[in-house]
């Protein structure tokens, strides 16, 4: 696999971006675009093994961090918005290079709203053929409530409420740990290290603000939507993101679809359990979708299957 650093520009924001290829396979090819998950980096070594099976299969790769974090500029703000324009300038980036299918574009997303947010761009994007959802969220709302004992949940909704009244009295609102503050943190994700080589470059200071957004976030009715195909991976009985997620995103979509639910492992455990055979299941199911298509096709059988 070949690694190229690349930019491209969001909203004016440079975009710091990696373009991974095959070794030696020249000529356009058909493109993966994936922004990385809740609080993930571009160079996380946990995308590697679905990066490296993509390549081999002789797909490119965009991976690129939203703005605000890792190497991109802009502020650190956790937006699912400003994201989802990332993404489709991502999109647009992949046009503009001559050793990339423009026509032949899937989308990637591992881990909380990086599973969500694939789901988003394809029902919006009209040039994402194909998606894959890993370990997705699906409603933002629920995502959040169920971290969070009733109390916790009220007082939650307090701060939340206070710091509408700071922001604009003031100007200013509270800055807050997103790892404990906005998402709590399991006891499976305080001992992982599966994301410790890219934790120390993530923001840990960001505007509380941001939860209106997530509270909004919901990747399920952009589903219901969605009539290209869609993979969804989800880990039974994840406390991280919750199983039934990955279900509903499932059930919501109107085109081609799959759901896979891993069994006897957890969320930041499957990545290493199952990581090999969900990489090749992902090529899969774009090599199946992704095919070469040259011609446009209009057919219509007529009123009853009968010729007009």
């Amino acid at each position: 696999m070949r690694t190229q650093t690349v930019h491209f520009y969001s909203e004016g924001a440079r975009i710091a971006a990696l373009w991974r290829t095959p070794d030696d396979l020249p000529g356009r090819r058909r493109t993966i675009v994936q922004g990385p998950g809740w609080l993930g980096l571009k160079d996380a070594r946990l995308y590697l093994r679905y990066h490296e099976a993509l390549t081999a299969a002789g797909f490119g790769v965009l991976i690129f961090d939203y703005r605000g974090f890792g190497d991109s500029e802009g502020e650190p703000i956790l937006s699912p918005h400003r994201q989802l324009q990332d993404l489709r300038n991502a999109v647009s980036y992949v046009a503009t290079r001559d050793d990339a299918d423009a026509d032949r574009v899937g989308t990637f997303g591992s881990g909380g709203t990086g599973g969500g947010n694939a789901v988003l761009l394809a029902a919006s994007d009209e040039r994402v053929r194909a998606a894959v959802s890993q370990l997705p969220v699906a409603d933002g709302a629920d995502w959040l409530r169920r971290m969070r004992t009733e109390h916790e949940w009220l007082d939650f909704r307090r701060a939340l409420e206070e710091d509408r009244r700071v922001r604009v009295t003031t100007g200013q609102g509270r800055l807050v740990d997103p790892r404990e503050e906005i998402m709590i943190a399991t006891p499976e994700r305080r001992a992982t290290r599966v994301k410790a080589d890219v934790d120390g470059r993530v923001p840990t200071r960001i505007p509380l603000a941001a939860v209106e957004e997530i509270l909004h976030y919901r990747p399920v009715a952009a589903a219901a939507t969605l009539v290209k195909p869609l993979l969804v991976i989800g880990v039974e009985n994840d406390t991280t993101t919750p199983t039934d997620h990955a279900v509903a995103l499932y059930e919501a979509a109107r085109g081609p679809r799959e759901l896979v639910l891993l069994r006897h492992t957890s969320h930041y455990a499957s990545y290493a359990d199952y990581g090999d055979a969900m990489a090749r299941r992902i090529v899969e199911w774009f090599e199946r979708y992704l095919c070469s298509s040259p011609l446009l096709v209009r057919s219509d059988p007529g009123l009853d299957g009968q010729r007009p």
